[in-house]
């Protein structure tokens, strides 16, 4: 599988990601899942201290212990679990961000993480301090870059201006365009690399039952669907149009994938090594529906 550089930072990631969310409790299949995808082409995985309170980092780390160097770390921070474990709060501080960075190392069985993102953001937020934070620790040699992981333009535009971003990760597709307003031509003329999740749209593009989905209609989710199946020529599987339509934006660096089973890995595999879409073709995706843009945060 190709790769393409990050930003400007010196990481080198996969055309697809492995997004880590969707892995299981049992950390041996989780194991031999991600050892399949890294021998197929697949170096950048994505993890976060959130998700399943730690644990998927720490599957993740125990899967690549021996096999550190061949892989793209990525991990998320900014999410505060309570004591009692009843939720968590959003904490974007220095003191808390270099408090967390340690128990992600520690759970991924590194001594340093190749890509840093804030998981979330708002404009309230003391941008500056957190700025701080991941300078600092990419100073101290903890982390090799840092992105964030927005759909907030007003948040985006902010670190544009701020802070030296490798990387937004963001939700773009057919059916979530937003992106395409206001934030991917300013990330591409920055050299930000674009880190693009939700590409299938809950896998509404690839022939699960229509319905509302963000601003459109359960109709408009059909004839987006119909679409993604009949516009490639010769015809293709769903899940390359949908992945090669995100692919095709020259902001987006990745399209991060949540993969759970070796089915979905292959498919996975196959979206992100086929052609890409013609002109003519992607004309016919983007004329399925009409563009949705941002309501709030603008």
């Amino acid at each position: 599988m190709k790769l393409h550089p990050l930003g400007t930072s010196d990481l080198r990631v996969s055309a697809v990601s492995f997004g880590c969310m969707s892995l299981g409790d049992d950390h041996a299949a989780n194991a031999r899942l991600l050892h399949q995808a890294l021998d197929a082409g697949i170096n950048l995985f994505d993890t976060a201290d959130l998700y399943q309170k730690g644990d998927n980092e720490a599957s993740v780390g125990k899967a690549f212990r021996e096999r550190r160097a061949e892989v793209v770390l990525a991990t998320k921070v900014g999410n505060q679990w309570r004591p009692d474990g009843s939720g968590w709060d959003w904490n974007p501080t220095k003191d808390y961000i270099l408090r967390a960075v340690e128990g992600s190392l520690r759970r991924l069985q590194t001594d340093y993480i190749d890509l840093y993102q804030l998981h979330g953001g708002t404009i309230e937020d003391p941008i500056d301090e957190t700025i701080e934070a991941f300078e600092l620790l990419r100073e101290q040699g903890k982390i090799r870059a840092y992105g964030i992981s927005s759909i907030r333009p007003n948040v985006i535009r902010a670190y544009v201006q701020r802070a030296n971003l490798a990387s937004v990760m963001m939700q773009y597709s057919l059916l979530d365009r937003r992106p395409e307003e206001s934030c991917l031509d300013l990330l591409h003329e920055h050299h930000i690399g674009v880190l693009a999740r939700g590409s299938y749209a809950q896998g509404l593009l690839l022939g699960k039952p229509a319905k509302p989905y963000l601003n459109y209609s359960a109709e408009e989710v059909t004839r987006a669907a119909e679409a993604v199946q009949t516009a490639a020529q010769p015809p293709r599987p769903a899940a390359e149009t949908a992945v090669q339509f995100t692919l095709a934006h020259p902001a987006v660096t990745s399209a991060v994938l949540g993969i759970r089973t070796a089915e979905q890995l292959q498919a996975a595999l196959e979206a992100g090594q086929a052609p890409p879409l013609t002109e003519s073709e992607l004309a016919t995706l983007r004329h399925a529906v009409k563009p949705n843009t941002y309501e709030q945060h603008r």
